[in-house]
């Protein structure tokens, strides 16, 4: 019996059958006898999560404009399902043509969460695929994995055969190119390896030779003869020029982002200390406003979608943004089609252009202070005031708006019980400041304000990468804190998990060790771990005992400013010496200006960029 009508008889049997369907409007399902390269796009979640990915979107159709190439999608199992599979000895498939992984070429994994790396092991192992690079031979789908957690690729080195760094839409043709000749000339699957790491952005673990001290610090890092020592990441230069696909899948059920995501500009310049996209995705680059109209239109036309959302890391930096949103609003306004900012900053706000977006369908309003005091704002270089909160939050509730959601982290560097205490009495100032204008106005419905808390976790290439981790304690103390202190009408708290939040820490900043900590909490049962209702720590506990792991003093230790950080070989545009200058004025609390609006702040990502265009053109003229 094959594979699609074995799946036929156990999809009634599990929850949300339409996540292993497949065959969604505007899928491209190819005759895989018929093509050169074979691809699984492989998101290491549920299927309404990875849907809504941008990334993998783009890369599957700009793959399979290519006729010689096919490019399926695959997504994790939910726990019924993986179970079914087992009981049924059902190998994971593709849902465009239902095949198993493991008769696939390449098999390409989008990084997003820390939190996913055990679906990961576990895509590889449903797959029938060896967990380690080490045991694949030249019939196994060749392993490679991208995102924005490739930036530290160390925990999953020996379990990926490549990681490409940056944009991968810049490279990954490149990569089935030099597959291709492979395939042709018959050579092993080493030299494959070595072929690919000519290329800029790929970076291929087992041919560099690293080792640790007692103090977590790198005491060895070799490069095999003939391997760059230093792997700089990929970039897009041109938006306009670049693929955009005009036909995104339309689901058959829910999706986390069920719109047309419309990508305005990549990049951000506010330097953000904490943020890791903030950082790594630079430079600046902006899509014409003709090119987003066009897009628009046969994103609109194609896929049926009644929302268009206008994505960037802050859009409301994006030149001219209020003249487009207005622009696109007149256009789809009659057919009901509604225009959404999801990321404006506080001091970009505009009560106009939100009451203008929210013409069709209105929501509620999402603010990021961030810290609660100012002095803790510049330590991490948030470049708002709590007066532009205060302006923004005023307009919005004169304007009608009944539902505010205001972020904070806790557990920033420097933080004390006043930047606490801070966060509750904005919050209460908030909360206080809405009723006050409900009571005059002719909006008599109760506001609410959501105060929305994570933990602080320090990641690679940002000026926080050296910042210490507060421990389970410290962290249950902070959120004791404000459960006992924000208490009041209109006001309600939501935090995560602090054992989820030091789980990634370990691996947000982990190196090759914690590979082992990794499998041995897979094969003890880990699966969803960012998941509340899944996760269990208890497994992660155990797997630590039994790899020698100690999960707190590994998260929580001090870095060195002076060591080699197990990263250190990768670049991702902005230097080392820029982020320590950070560092240290974090510290000082001193705050670095937005450079988009003044003065290069010199954190060296141009420099990176010319360097590798001259290298290119380099090599088109050889």
């Amino acid at each position: 019996m094959e594979l699609e009508d074995r799946l036929e008889e156990i999809l009634p049997q599990v929850t949300n059958p339409t996540r292993y369907m497949g065959r969604e409007v505007n899928s491209i399902v190819k005759n895989l006898d018929e093509v050169e390269v074979k691809v699984a796009l492989a998101f290491p979640d549920v299927y309404e999560v990875g849907m809504s990915h941008l990334g993998i979107k783009i890369l599957y159709h700009l793959l399979n404009q290519r006729d010689e190439v096919a490019a399926e999608r695959v997504y994790s199992p939910w726990e019924d399902m993986e179970n079914k599979m087992k009981e049924e000895d059902l190998p994971l498939f593709t849902l465009e043509n239902k095949a198993p992984i493991s008769e696939f070429d390449i098999l390409g994994f989008t990084l997003q969460y820390e939190l996913s790396y055990s679906n990961l092991l576990n895509t590889l192992d449903l797959a029938n695929l060896p967990l380690r690079s080490k045991d694949r031979t030249a019939k196994h789908p060749l392993v490679i994995a991208g995102g924005p957690c490739a930036s530290n690729p160390e925990p999953l080195a020996p379990f990926i055969d490549l990681f490409l760094l940056g944009e991968a839409e810049a490279a990954i043709e490149e990569i089935v190119d030099k597959y291709i000749a492979w395939q042709n000339n018959n050579y092993s699957r080493e030299e494959l390896l070595k072929d690919l790491a000519t290329l800029e952005g790929v970076y291929v673990p087992q041919f560099y030779e690293i080792d640790y001290d007692e103090n977590h610090n790198v005491s060895k890092f070799e490069v095999q003869e003939g391997i760059k020592e230093e792997v700089k990441k990929r970039v897009v230069q041109n938006l306009d020029e670049a693929f955009y696909p005009e036909k995104f899948i339309v689901p058959y059920m829910d999706v986390v982002h069920d719109r047309v995501n419309l990508e305005i500009a990549r990049g951000c310049t506010s330097g953000c200390r904490f943020c890791q996209a903030g950082m790594i995705y630079r430079p600046v680059r902006e899509r014409s406003h003709e090119r987003i109209k066009e897009l628009a239109e046969n994103l609109v036309s194609n896929t049926g979608y009644e929302e268009i959302s206008l994505t960037s890391l802050s859009s409301g930096d994006y030149t001219g943004v209020a003249d487009l949103a207005m622009d696109l609003v007149d256009e789809y306004e009659t057919d009901k089609i509604s225009v959404a900012l999801p990321s404006m900053r506080v001091d970009s706000f505009s009560i106009d252009l939100a009451e203008e977006l929210q013409k069709v369908r209105k929501t509620g309003l999402t603010f990021a202070p961030e810290a609660g005091t100012q002095r803790l704002r510049n330590v991490i270089n948030k470049g708002i005031a709590e007066e532009d909160v205060i302006s923004a939050v005023t307009d919005a509730f004169e304007a009608g708006w009944r539902k505010v959601k205001l972020y904070f982290m806790i557990g920033l560097p420097t933080e004390t019980e006043a930047d606490l205490q801070g966060i509750v009495d904005l919050a209460k100032k908030i909360a206080n400041l809405g009723d006050e204008i409900r009571l005059n106005s002719d909006y008599k419905r109760r506001v609410s304000v959501n105060v929305s808390v994570s933990t602080f976790v320090p990641k690679p290439h940002t000026p926080f990468q050296w910042s210490q981790f507060n421990t389970l304690e410290e962290i249950n103390d902070k959120i004791q804190y404000l459960k006992d202190n924000l208490r009041g009408k209109d006001l309600s708290l939501d935090w995560n998990e602090p054992q989820v939040s030091l789980l990634e820490a370990v691996f947000a900043r982990g190196d090759r060790r914690t590979a082992d900590l990794l499998e041995q909490a897979w094969q003890l049962g880990a699966r969803f771990d960012g998941w509340r209702e899944v996760f269990d720590y208890q497994l992660w506990q155990k797997a630590a005992q039994k790899t020698g792991f100690d999960l707190e003093e590994y998260a929580c230790r001090d870095w060195s400013l002076k060591a080699r950080l197990p990263w250190d070989h990768l670049m991702l545009g902005v230097n080392k010496d820029y982020l320590k200058e950070e560092y240290d004025k974090a510290l000082a609390a001193e705050k670095t200006n937005n450079c988009r609006y003044d003065n290069c702040s010199n954190c060296g990502v141009l420099e990176q960029l010319e360097a590798r265009m001259d290298l290119l053109r380099g090599l088109s003229n050889e």
